[in-house]
C-alpha cells in the first residue's frame, strides 16, 4: 500500500473505532508531536511512549471514536499529509470537532515521524477541562 493510502486507511479505521492499523505502523523509534503548548503539546518518542503517554491519556477524555472526515491526502516521496475534520463527544458529553492537518513521514510502511497541526485552544477547552 503505498503512503497516501495507508494514512488514508488508518484515520478511516481509527474513525470506527479501530487503533490497530496506527499502532501496527508506528515505527519503535517514532516521533509524534503535537504542536502548541496543551497539556498533551510536546514531542513523544518511542512507540511505546506514544501509546502511553499520548494516544492511552487522550482517549481516557473521549467517550466515542473521533470521527474524521478526510478532505484530502497529499504525498510527496516519503512524506505524507492528511487534512481532516474530526467530530467525538467528551466523557463530558461535549462535543470536540477539531480540524487536523497531520505531516508523516513514512518509509516502508512503517510511521517515523508525525506532526499534528490542530487547534490546541479547543483541545484545552473542550478535551482537557473534563
Amino acid at each position: 500500500m503505498d503512503n497516501r493510502n495507508l494514512i488514508r486507511h488508518i484515520y478511516e479505521q481509527i474513525s470506527v473505532g479501530n487503533a490497530t492499523p496506527l499502532l501496527d505502523h508506528l515505527d519503535d523509534d517514532v516521533s509524534w508531536t503535537i504542536i502548541g503548548t496543551t497539556g498533551v503539546s510536546g514531542t513523544y518518542r518511542g512507540r511505546q511512549t506514544v501509546i502511553d503517554s499520548l494516544i492511552g491519556p487522550v482517549r481516557t477524555h473521549l467517550s466515542t471514536p473521533i470521527n474524521f472526515t478526510i478532505r484530502r491526502v497529499l504525498a510527496d516521496d516519503d512524506w505524507t499529509v492528511l487534512i481532516a475534520d474530526g467530530e467525538a463527544t467528551t466523557i463530558a458529553g461535549q462535543p470536540y470537532n477539531n480540524t487536523y492537518c497531520i505531516v508523516a513521514r513514512i518509509v516502508d510502511g512503517r510511521i517515523l515521524e508525525m506532526t499534528d497541526y490542530v487547534d490546541t485552544e479547543l483541545i484545552t477547552q473542550s478535551l482537557l477541562a473534563n
